[in-house]
C-alpha cells in the first residue's frame, strides 16, 4: 500500500481543510493478495472506529460535509474525482484504492466506469451533510472545530 498526502487550500467556494491532508491510499490488498470488495472494506473501516454508512458512488456535483470527516473504498470499478472543488487535483481511482476527506474538503465525480462503486464511513459519532455552497462563518467553525479521527481508518493507527 501507499499512501498520498494533499494539503489542499481553499479554492473557489470551496473551503477544504487548512489543517488535515487527503490520504489517498493506492493498491490495498488482503492477506490473500486480493482486492478488498465491500464487505471487507466495511469491516477494516468499522474496526478502525469509522462504521460504514452506505454503498453507492460518488455525486457528480462539487460538494464537501463540514460536519464529518470521510472515508471512500473503491471497491469495484474506476473513476476520476475531482478534489478540492472547481479547478482542484483530478485524482484517479480504482478498485482496491481509498481516500480520506477531512471535514470541508469539495469533491466530485468526473468520469467513471459503469462498474465504479464505493463504501462510504464516517468516525464514530460524527453526521454527515452535504454542501454545495460557500461557506458561512459558522460553517468554517464546525470545520476547524472538528476533532481529528482517533484512528485511520484504514491502518488504525493514531493520527
Amino acid at each position: 500500500m501507499h499512501i498520498e498526502r494533499l494539503l489542499l487550500a481553499p479554492r473557489d467556494w470551496v473551503p477544504n481543510n487548512p489543517t488535515i491532508p487527503v490520504r489517498v491510499y493506492r493498491g490495498l490488498r488482503l492477506a490473500d493478495g486480493s482486492v478488498p470488495d465491500a464487505t471487507a472494506f466495511e469491516a477494516m473501516f468499522d474496526a478502525n472506529g469509522w462504521p460504514p454508512d452506505w454503498r453507492g458512488s460518488v455525486y457528480d456535483y462539487h460538494h464537501y460535509h463540514s460536519s464529518a470527516h470521510e472515508v471512500l473504498g473503491v471497491y469495484a470499478g474506476s473513476a476520476r474525482l475531482l478534489l478540492g472543488g472547481p479547478g482542484g487535483e483530478a485524482v484517479r481511482v480504482e478498485a482496491g484504492d481509498a481516500l480520506m476527506l477531512p471535514a470541508g474538503t469539495g469533491h466530485c465525480r468526473l468520469e467513471a466506469d459503469s462498474a465504479f462503486r464505493v463504501v462510504g464511513a464516517y468516525p464514530t459519532g460524527q453526521e454527515w451533510d452535504v454542501l454545495r455552497e460557500a461557506p458561512d462563518a459558522a460553517t468554517r467553525a464546525r470545520i476547524l472545530g472538528l476533532p481529528v479521527p482517533p484512528r485511520d481508518p484504514v491502518d488504525g493507527t493514531a493520527f
